[in-house]
């Protein structure tokens, strides 16, 4: 029996039985061992969708997911396309189309036509990985690194939207870093800014559980983010800013706390529709504000960043059995008790 977690509309989730999927050609067959949830899953169950796409039918959520290779379909063999069966991996999310000119120009995940699991960006929806079993394009396919135990492998996934978003912002050895939301993505983002070598990381947030899980992620300060008089905001300006909480008042803390020609990068989705930010500021002190979507190659550094970083484990607040998805659910949108929360589909 298949068992997955469907979303039908905002506040509507439900394990329910699933058909028995079938590897098509160029696919592998799957069985999911955990899966992380993710701030958009939260938004389809609260909102009932992301920003503009919202749900049109039932879609199985989630992205964060890794299991074992059963089997595979045809045209797809271990040899020619991915791991033995039997291997422990993670699943990569997205499918680009390849052909547009952002593939074209090895940016593919800002890619024009992609699919990604879970997501109902495109109609049909594509059917996400909260799934006792799924079938996924094969050569998304990618085995853990030895030692990898698949609980800290879980975090793949947000962890390569965290050191997308470190490159985005250039060359960050030496530097002093601020990273505003202290979220999930925010305090990896904050593990990724030390992986490359950042100085002094500054991590700002509204909950005092956030901003220890960001103390655990690699924070060299923590700051309330509304107390202008506590005394760990920096005496400097910073050289770098991330805003990873998704909200205006994020990026103007970012905008005003960077250096003259500093970098800022927006992380996190802001709401739907038009966002005021302080653009005096951003012209007159020339500093750069870039994007940064998901990821791309990042997912294989991810992979060996976490098989060779144990302390990831902190940020792994709690894991419930699939059965008990409202619940999990429920923890995960409470930023006071948790960071990061898994479904467990053994």
């Amino acid at each position: 029996m298949v068992l997955g977690c469907v979303i039908h509309g905002r506040g509507d989730l439900r394990v329910e039985e699933l058909p028995e999927p079938e590897p098509a050609p160029g696919q592998a067959l799957l069985a999911i061992r955990y899966g992380g949830i993710c701030g958009s899953d939260l938004h389809y169950h609260r909102h009932g969708g992301v920003g503009d796409f919202l749900l049109q039918e039932p879609m199985v959520l989630g992205h964060e997911v890794v299991g074992t290779v059963v089997a595979y379909g045809e045209g797809a063999t271990a040899t020619a396309t991915g791991p033995e069966v039997g291997t422990p991996v993670a699943v990569h999310p997205a499918t680009p189309c390849e052909v547009c000119p952002e593939c074209a120009d090895g940016r593919a995940n800002v890619c024009r036509d992609t699919r990604y699991l879970g997501s109902a960006a495109r109609f049909p929806h594509v059917q996400g990985g909260f799934a006792s079993r799924i079938a996924v394009p094969a050569a998304q396919l990618r085995a853990l690194p030895d030692g990898l135990d698949p609980r800290r492998a879980a975090l793949a996934e947000p962890l390569s939207v965290a050191l997308h978003a470190v490159r985005r912002a250039g060359p960050v050895q030496g530097r002093h870093v601020l990273v505003t939301g202290a979220g999930p993505i925010g305090c990896l983002t904050i593990a990724a800014a030390r992986a490359a070598g950042a100085a002094t990381i500054t991590a700002t947030d509204l909950l005092p559980r956030a901003l220890e899980f960001a103390a655990a992620a690699g924070a060299s300060a923590c700051v309330r983010a509304d107390d202008p008089d506590d005394p760990n905001w920096p005496s400097d300006e910073v050289d770098v800013a991330i805003e990873a909480s998704g909200v205006a008042a994020g990026l103007d803390t970012c905008l005003r706390r960077v250096r003259r020609g500093g970098v800022v990068v927006q992380l996190g989705m802001l709401p739907p529709g038009q966002s005021p930010f302080a653009g005096n500021v951003l012209v007159s002190r020339e500093i750069e504000l870039r994007g940064a979507l998901r990821f791309h190659a990042e997912f294989d550094d991810a992979l060996r960043l976490l098989a060779a970083e144990p302390s990831f484990d902190a940020l792994i607040s709690g894991v419930r059995p699939m059965g008990e998805a409202a619940e999990a659910f429920a923890l995960a949108a409470d930023r006071s008790r948790s960071c990061k929360v898994l479904l467990d589909f053994a």
